[in-house]
This record gives structure tokens, C-alpha cells and sequence, in this order.
């Protein structure tokens, strides 16, 4: 296994990563370019949440943060999108004139105008968590992310406890997984 200090330069060293020097071994394992802080569920996109907002508003006014834990409820945890997603969406809506905001108690309440009831009540005909309505397949979603959570957490200790045989064993075994989850897509298309 290559040293990692020799991908970056020693005058690098001290501005890529601080006082303490590289870390002790290579990303993915840790060093730059390792995602942190886990995610509680899958992305949706920004439609999602476009249609997602104008589907809550349709029942009743709601504040941003009332909305992502609405919807994190009616998903069963599988969707909780971000205060990054839905903020700005809320900002786009009221500069769309879809939607209109009063403070109340401190925070922003959003309610629909008359020229968003039209595209709201289209939004909440099939919304967003709709998809996420079977139990199964939110049961099978959650089963899946806790196995891939458990196996980032397998990763992570071999990684960063493992000697040098260790983790060459390891990348064998996520190299030949990946190829069987490929293979496992491939049978799809066919």
C-alpha cells in the first residue's frame, strides 16, 4: 500500500491538513474527501420538495421546520428533506407569489395565495410521500439502510484499526462486492 504523505507534496502537508500531518491512512478511510454526519434518509429531489411544500399547504399553514418533520413522519424516516432543500424552496414559492409568509410567535408561517391553490391542490393529488404509503417497501428501505450503516461502520474500524493486511483484505472484499451489485443491476436491464 502506498504511503499517502507522497500524493501531496510536504509543502502541502501543513495547509491540506493542519499541524497534525496526513492522516494515517488513505480516503475512503478517512482524510479529505470523507462525508460526515449521516444522513436520516434518501435525497428526493427538488421537485419533491417543490410539490412536497405546495402538498402540506394545501391542508393546512405550516412554518418550515413543522413541514420537514411532517414529512419525515408521513415517510416513515425514509424522506427528511434538509432545511438546505426546503427553505429556499419556501423563499421561491413567495417570490413566485405562490405562497405568502406572517410572523407569528417568532417564526415565519407560510400559507397559500389564491394563485397557488391551483397548482397546490394538483401537488397533493399525487404527493410526494404517496410513494413511501406501502409498508413493506418502507420496511425494506429502512433494512437496507441500516445494513449499509453497518457496513460503513465495518469499513470505517478496519480502516482506522486495521493493520496493512487487513485493510488489502478489505478493499478485496468491497472490490468484489461492487462488481456483484453491478451484476445485480445488469440482470435488471436484461
Amino acid at each position: 500500500m502506498k504511503d499517502f504523505t507522497y500524493r501531496v507534496g510536504p509543502e502541502r502537508l501543513r495547509h491540506a491538513y493542519g499541524y497534525w500531518g496526513p492522516p494515517p491512512f488513505p480516503p475512503p478511510f478517512g482524510g479529505r474527501g470523507q462525508r460526515r454526519g449521516g444522513r436520516r434518509g434518501s435525497r428526493g429531489r427538488r421537485g419533491d420538495v417543490r410539490a412536497a411544500v405546495l402538498a402540506l399547504l394545501n391542508e393546512k399553514p405550516m412554518h418550515g421546520y413543522e413541514m420537514i418533520q411532517e414529512l419525515d413522519a408521513r415517510t416513515g424516516g425514509i424522506w427528511r428533506p434538509s432545511p438546505g432543500s426546503v427553505y429556499p424552496t419556501l423563499q421561491m414559492l413567495e417570490d413566485e407569489g405562490l405562497i405568502a409568509s406572517e410572523q407569528s410567535e417568532g417564526r415565519r408561517r407560510f400559507a397559500l395565495t389564491d394563485a397557488g391553490r391551483d397548482e397546490a391542490a394538483q401537488a397533493a393529488a399525487n404527493a410526494p410521500w404517496s410513494r413511501f404509503a406501502d409498508q413493506d417497501e418502507i420496511s425494506a428501505a429502512i433494512d437496507f439502510r441500516m445494513a449499509a450503516g453497518g457496513l460503513m461502520g465495518a469499513l470505517h474500524e478496519v480502516g482506522s484499526a486495521g493493520n496493512d493486511d487487513q485493510r488489502a483484505r478489505a478493499l478485496e472484499i468491497l472490490n468484489e462486492a461492487r462488481r456483484k451489485l453491478y451484476a445485480i443491476l445488469a440482470e435488471g436491464e436484461a
